[in-house]
């Protein structure tokens, strides 16, 4: 789907409201810009062997930084290739940030609450022994994903997705992501600050994620921090793909179960297409 041109002949992107991407900026501006010189921000780098989030100025203290697990070459280099050119034989339609999208995943109205199977078939055929090799993971063990979300960024397009915290009433306690293409960092925000380590002001970590590798996010490092992937940080071509799980809610013995099992039973058929 490509994004609808203006009359004066500049192609639109899909950013709304405050989000910005470089195609935009051209004609809206860059937006509302924080004053960023007076701001203290504590910066930490995420150690994947010690799970120790460790101070890059040395003068605080390293903490432990649960719910944060990296897989190191999740996925092969064919591997790698044959995932992204068979995206790429599929639309990529555009998003917000200057992202492109492909979704395998119910029709969801967060606002309301209300979640429907849509045009929902399933997810990608591919996915069938990437999710098996996720489930041999014991922190991953009984993971069943009912959405997929395919990501493209490009450093062209100034590409970037804003800290945020993924719903929790439709998708479950962890979230699943491959990194393809390029190295890249997510940059994990707790605005508040730690104040039971002293730090008063805004707290950053960044995770560094090697091509093909893959991250999962739970516990506090889910619903407690924020992530974010910084357009500074996006410096080749870098594709992502999301799995999310579902909540206790469609679970067995939620509220919403059987609804909740229709749509596993159509996401694990593994014969979807984008929607």
């Amino acid at each position: 789907m490509m994004a609808p041109d203006r009359s004066d002949g500049v192609t639109l992107c899909a950013c709304k409201g405050i989000r910005r991407c470089l195609i935009c900026e051209k004609f809206r501006g860059k937006g509302p810009v924080e004053a960023n010189g007076a701001k203290i921000v504590h910066n930490f780098l995420y150690d994947p062997e010690t799970r120790l989030a460790i101070c890059k100025d040395a003068e605080t203290a390293s903490f432990p930084f649960p719910g944060v697990f990296l897989w190191q070459n999740f996925i092969s280099e064919e591997e790698e290739k044959m995932l992204t050119s068979t995206m790429d034989q599929d639309v990529w339609n555009e998003s917000q940030s200057g992202r492109k999208k492909q979704d395998f995943g119910p029709k969801v109205n967060f606002k309301k609450r209300k979640v429907r199977e849509g045009g929902f078939s399933g997810l990608p055929p591919l996915s069938q022994k990437i999710v098996l090799r996720m489930q041999q993971e014991p922190s991953l063990a009984g993971f069943q994903p009912v959405e997929q979300c395919n990501l493209d960024y490009h450093p062209q397009r100034g590409s970037a997705i804003d800290p945020h915290l993924d719903d929790s009433w439709l998708w479950g306690e962890r979230l699943v992501t491959i990194n393809m293409l390029s190295n890249t960092t997510l940059t994990m925000s707790l605005e508040q600050g730690l104040p039971e380590l002293g730090l008063a002001e805004e707290v950053h970590i960044a995770v560094h994620l090697p091509r093909r590798s893959l991250v999962v996010l739970s516990g506090e490092a889910r619903h407690r921090w924020k992530h974010a992937i910084h357009r500074e940080d996006i410096h080749e071509r870098r594709v992502c793909s999301t799995y999310r799980e579902l909540s206790a809610e469609f679970l067995p013995g939620g509220q919403q179960a059987e609804l909740g099992a229709q749509l596993l039973d159509i996401a694990l058929s593994f014969q979807g297409t984008p929607i």
